[in-house]
């Protein structure tokens, strides 16, 4: 999942540098500049969450806590619906703007 959320940060940041620099910033391109964006930081936040936790569950070994694995399986599909939400946004961009 972690590598899911690099991958959908990486892409989303790419296809706003292209837009911006092929381009511009301008009337046209400010509300999907503006959704580019927020796709990364829709990605970034469970990104940092699912790090941080697994991060902890590591910390406790040999036995995890029940609740910080049930924390890791909610988690893991919020961060699968932020990745799919991001990653249709990214794509309709590229679509409207042939990217």
């Amino acid at each position: 999942m972690l590598q899911q959320l690099a991958k959908g940060i990486e892409e989303a940041s790419a296809v706003e540098w292209t837009l911006y620099e092929q381009h511009g910033e301008t009337a046209e391109t400010m509300e999907e500049l503006k959704e580019l964006q927020n796709a990364r930081e829709r990605l970034v936040s469970p990104y940092s969450r699912l790090n941080t936790l697994l991060l902890r569950i590591l910390e406790s070994q040999p036995i995890a806590d029940p609740a910080m694995l049930e924390l890791l399986i909610q988690t893991v599909s919020q961060a699968q619906a932020s990745t799919d939400a991001s990653w249709a946004s990214v794509q309709e961009v590229k679509r409207v703007w042939r990217l």
